[in-house]
């Protein structure tokens, strides 16, 4: 009897001891998940926000549509302690802080300076709401946005005026009209561009980014969007007012910059094609300076376009009513700087005239030129142009592309980019870069769910302020729309020549200052990681009241970003009249970074506002 009670005992033993043993692991395994998810990194805000009901789901309480300009909303009061931004002065409609007229003119005119970017000190920052005009209405979608932009939005008429002749712009009713024309295309850009076709491949996708120097209201852009060309078009804010600003409320992409002492903020090898189409730019002056600047923002196989003077002078001069001696000296100038870009002149035709940049100098070697020193061809961000020809990428065959051979579009979206596959960004491989695409397509489902207007064709301008390899812009990819990819000059990677590169176009900016557009230019602003980035480098606050600046009454903000930073953002834009929602990351609660949506509020100013 005693033997079978001490053999019960020892099972029961053995039976506690394999139950204690059990739930050892389950605890060490369930202890070791919580710590790998990130929420056992001393993540109590994300627990915090968690529990104050900030509603971090799908956020039916938002509303994107636009009302297409009614009454003036009221201020939600409920952020007791958030500090309340008060509306600028009506005078400030279009305030551009970096290119403000009245501190332009205290800069010297050689060479365009005084057009340049000229960013306002700390003590002469505003910091108020810059205000839409009376009348302000949402623009028209696209492609109706092309051709109509409402009156009150930018009421300006004096290219109506001086441009009556060109069949730029008409003024009818409440509504400007643009035709399609141009100083050198008065019969259309549609006509203007078939020319073009009939020397450079831009139906089959070779050709898919454009940049347009001094572009007027960016009519040759807008007509290439229908052959899938993105053109990037600037002109500098100058007598000719607002001719950026329609460009934008038509919905086509454009930045206030010109050509003069410093360089453009684009990387080398970016456009498949350039163009001036009576630009008034000196192609000739300072030794090609600008020319030589043009070389090296363009592709290998890409092409340059001159349309108006000097080309044909012969024909011409009469016309133009100048001196033939003076345009025949200035197309011999840029006829000699061409050929030591070792340019191909490909064609000559009435006014136009059309370059191709050799696929490598591999046919000019023995060209006497100054090659600018070795160094970093895309460290550009206020840097001195410099009357020196950016080398070639090397090659080991003569008929190899330099920097690498491109798909045509839309099979580059997606393509390999030979940055990447070149391994030319350091710690980036292929794999990661397709890691970081699957991402954003998983992020931009996230975003279409919370916002089913993304892609309905209610945004067309779209802007990412800290853009990556371009993953956002390429899940978001439709013709209703595009994307102004900015990459921070403090960002660790320089990958704007990868968004290049995938057919996507883009800037570089440091958001510690004001960026090269007219107000109410934007109806997205995406905001991933930038306050992160610019934590301890400038004031958030400056940060948030130029997004608002920039961004259309009743348009819409996506920031993602960790929660500390996220909390503070909130907290600023309480008193910015936005309608802001918490949604957590799509992969739950427990992920540190967090959603924050908001919508600006429609108001517009009056001339009683304080600043």
């Amino acid at each position: 009897m005693a033997t079978k009670t001490n053999s019960s005992d020892g099972r029961t033993r053995s039976s506690i001891q394999i139950f204690i043993v059990v739930g050892l692991c389950c605890f060490f395994y369930i202890l070791g998940a919580w710590q790998r998810s990130g929420f056992g990194k001393g993540d109590s805000i994300a627990l915090e926000i968690s529990k104050s009901g900030a509603d971090c789901n799908i956020i039916p309480s938002l509303n994107f549509e636009t009302h297409h300009g009614g009454e003036v909303v009221s201020i939600d009061e409920s952020e007791s302690k958030s500090k309340v931004f008060e509306p600028c002065h009506s005078r400030y409609t279009d305030y551009t802080p970096c290119q403000d007229q009245r501190r332009a003119m205290t800069f010297p005119r050689e060479n365009m300076n005084y057009r340049e970017r000229h960013c306002p000190p700390e003590e002469e920052k505003l910091h108020c709401l810059i205000p839409a005009p009376k009348g302000y209405v949402t623009p028209f979608p696209w492609p109706k946005s092309r051709d109509y932009v409402p009156y009150a939005n930018a009421p300006y008429k004096s290219l109506t005026v001086e441009k009556a002749i060109q069949n730029w712009i008409q003024y009818e009713g409440n509504v400007f009209r643009f035709p399609g024309g141009g100083t050198q295309f008065p019969q259309g850009a549609d006509k203007y561009i078939d020319q073009l076709s009939s020397v450079i491949p831009i139906k089959n996708g070779t050709v898919r980014t454009a940049l347009d120097t001094g572009c007027g209201v960016a009519s040759w852009g807008a007509y290439l969007w229908s052959r899938n060309v993105i053109a990037m078009s600037f002109a500098p804010r100058d007598s000719h007012e607002a001719q950026v600003q329609f460009a934008l409320e038509r919905g086509v992409p454009a930045v206030i910059g010109v050509l003069g002492t410093i360089k453009m903020p684009y990387p080398s090898r970016a456009f498949d094609m350039a163009h001036c189409s009576r630009c008034l730019i000196p192609w000739g002056a300072n030794d090609g300076r600008y020319m030589m600047e043009v070389d090296r923002v363009l592709r290998p196989g890409g092409y340059w376009i001159l349309s108006g003077p000097p080309i044909n002078w012969k024909n011409n001069y009469k016309a133009w009513q100048r001196p033939k001696e003076e345009l025949e000296e200035e197309q011999q100038k840029i006829e000699e700087v061409a050929k030591l870009l070792c340019w191909e002149k490909k064609s000559e035709k009435g006014e136009i005239a059309i370059w191709q940049k050799k696929v490598n100098d591999d046919s000019c070697r023995s060209r006497q030129v100054s090659f600018c020193k070795a160094g970093d061809v895309d460290d550009v961000w206020y840097k001195k142009m410099e009357e020196c020809i950016t080398p070639y990428p090397d090659v080991s065959s003569s008929d190899e592309v330099a920097g690498g051979e491109l798909k045509p579009f839309p099979e580059r979206l997606y393509a390999i980019p030979p940055r990447i596959a070149s391994g030319s960004i350091p710690g980036v491989t292929v794999e990661s870069y397709q890691e970081d695409n699957n991402k954003w397509k998983r992020h931009v489902n996230a975003y279409k769910k919370i916002n089913r207007l993304i892609d309905s064709g209610r945004y067309r301008n779209i802007m990412d302020m800290n853009a990556g390899f371009g993953g956002f812009a390429a899940a978001i990819q439709n013709p209703k729309l595009w994307v102004m990819n900015v990459v921070p000059t403090i960002s660790e990677k320089n990958t704007l020549g990868v968004i290049y590169q995938r057919g996507l176009i883009g800037i570089y900016h440091d958001w510690c200052e004001a960026f090269s557009t007219y107000p109410r230019t934007y109806d997205l602003i995406h905001a991933h990681g930038v306050f992160s980035l610019y934590k301890d480098k400038c004031n958030i606050e400056d940060i948030l009241l130029e997004m608002d600046r920039i961004l259309r009454p009743e348009g819409a903000v996506i920031f993602r970003d960790e929660v500390d930073a996220i909390v503070k953002v909130k907290k600023i834009v309480g008193g910015m009249r936005w309608d802001i929602k918490m949604v957590d990351h799509e992969d739950g609660p427990l992920v540190p970074e967090k959603i924050l949506v908001a919508v600006k509020q429609y108001w517009v100013g009056n001339s009683t506002s304080a600043q």
